[in-house]
């Protein structure tokens, strides 16, 4: 547990601050969503479901997005003991990618788009993206100094960043007639960049992961040892052909099929191993120390399991024949967005925002019941959609299809438990981020000095672990 403090987040936390709020926001509009798979109709003169979809596949995307570079840009400092190089860059690239962000989150409501899939704006609005990227790259740069003798999270950092700015400017080829007048070639970049997309800003996440669980171990182990870097070169391998199993529909070249196959979530299964041979290291009292971070990411180690037997099932054509286009596809991408994705970042967000002026003690019972909600609610969620899916897949197999209508009318069921589990999985991570996003306001904006605490910490063993407990999340 940090110390108490009044000083304002520097900007490595605004970060992570506005990566949660959009983490809500994302969850509202996915709820908002569920309703309206359940009531056609519902909200469409003001707010249809075309432009829900984005408002919260955007939302997600840049919650993810900005919580990594907050994650990097911190836990850098921390690994090099020196600030960011440039100030000026860096609350340039938080402004670019702030205001960006809110550009197009407006721009759904009033209707303008132009993009494809997870980049549905305008694409004039990427270029402010790009920019603020550039930047990030620059800025890392500088700060880190060498490349001699890092451990395996900077090498995921420095991979993930050019990786996401290669795969990022790949995913706009279509502007140019050349690719968007071939649909085969068209549709191949578009999946072959967006498959890559994910595993370039998988490297930041995973390499932040590594060096919080060094941290909480206090000692760097992990980020040393030959699986780590295992884990490393797996992963730059599989961001660069897992896409593969994308297309297996698509008439394109055979070798790739068959590399995307055999690498397929490869990464998953080892950094799995490396969660989980980390936890059994641990002795009670950093378990203690660190538990709300800890139980993060034991959630994110069942998760990744779960996860990579979907992932492997669908990598296989003659299953993917079936599970492609239904929302078994969707529970998969729930899985690792939710799963993994998020709760490696709340992981890591309670390791970044924990130095308010104020104990997280009081919110300790909301907490425990949020993070029990959030994941019993995940995996009904999960199921609910690999049910859906599975009856969809029946369905479009069948040579004797019926009408379509019908077939939605029985998935109806599954639909209603995936809009329950999805608003109770809101109302888990609202009680989850709350407590966070409170004490960060109340201690650096209101700045109340009635509710300010003492300053309390120790630096004695015997009185941080009493601190600890006092912190810890009691079952």
């Amino acid at each position: 547990m940090a110390p108490f403090n009044n000083k304002r987040p520097d900007v490595p936390k605004l970060f992570s601050l506005a990566a949660l709020l959009l983490l809500v926001t994302g969850m509202v509009w996915g709820v908002t969503g569920g309703l309206q798979y359940l009531m056609p109709g519902f909200l469409k003169p003001f707010l249809s479901f075309e432009k829900v979809r984005p408002l919260h596949v955007s939302s997600v995307v840049f919650w993810i997005i900005l919580g990594a570079m907050g994650a990097v840009l911190t836990y850098l400092q921390q690994h090099t003991g020196k600030k960011i190089a440039s100030t000026k860059l860096l609350k340039a690239q938080f402004f670019l990618f702030v205001i960006t962000v809110l550009v197009i989150l407006i721009s759904y409501f009033a209707g303008i788009f132009g993009g494809r899939e997870y980049w549905e704006f305008h694409p004039l609005l990427s270029l402010p993206i790009a920019i603020g990227w550039i930047l990030f790259l620059i800025n890392f740069l500088r700060s880190l100094g060498g490349l001699k003798n890092q451990p395996v999270y900077v090498w995921m950092w420095l991979t993930g960043i050019v990786f996401f700015l290669f795969t990022f400017l790949e995913s706009y080829l279509w502007v140019l007639p050349y690719f968007r007048d071939h649909v085969v070639k068209d549709m191949t970049i578009q999946w072959k960049s967006y498959g890559s997309m994910v595993g370039s800003w998988n490297m930041l996440l995973y390499g932040s992961s590594i060096f919080l669980m060094d941290k909480i171990n206090n000692h760097k182990k992990y980020s040393y040892s030959k699986i780590a870097f295992v884990l490393y070169f797996t992963g730059l391998f599989n961001l660069m052909f897992n896409w593969g199993h994308h297309i297996y529909t698509l008439p394109t070249h055979p070798h790739i099929k068959h590399i995307s196959y055999a690498v397929s979530m490869t990464e998953l299964f080892i950094l799995g191993r490396i969660i989980y041979s980390w936890r059994a290291t641990l002795t009670e009292a950093r378990k203690n120390f660190y538990i709300i971070s800890y139980r993060f990411l034991a959630a994110a180690d069942l998760w990744i399991f779960l996860t990579l037997v979907l992932a492997i099932a669908m990598s296989v054509p003659a299953i993917n024949v079936y599970t492609h286009g239904t929302h078994i596809t969707v529970a998969h991408t729930m899985g690792a967005t939710i799963g993994i994705n998020s709760f490696i970042l709340l992981a890591i967000s309670f390791d970044l925002l924990n130095d308010t002026c104020q104990s997280f003690e009081p919110f300790k019972k909301l907490f425990s019941r949020g993070y029990w909600l959030a994941n019993v609610s995940l995996l009904v969620f999960w199921l609910s959609l690999i049910g859906a899916g599975v009856l969809k897949a029946r369905w479009q197999m069948s040579q004797q299809q019926e009408v379509f209508q019908d077939m939605m009318r029985q998935l109806r069921p599954f639909f209603a438990l995936f809009l329950i589990s999805g608003t109770t999985l809101l109302c888990g991570i609202v009680m989850i981020v709350y407590p966070l996003l409170r004490n960060q306001w109340v201690c650096y904006f209101k700045n109340n000095s009635k509710k300010t605490a003492r300053n309390v910490y120790s630096n004695t063993p015997g009185e941080r672990i009493s601190a600890a407990v006092l912190f810890a999340i009691n079952e």
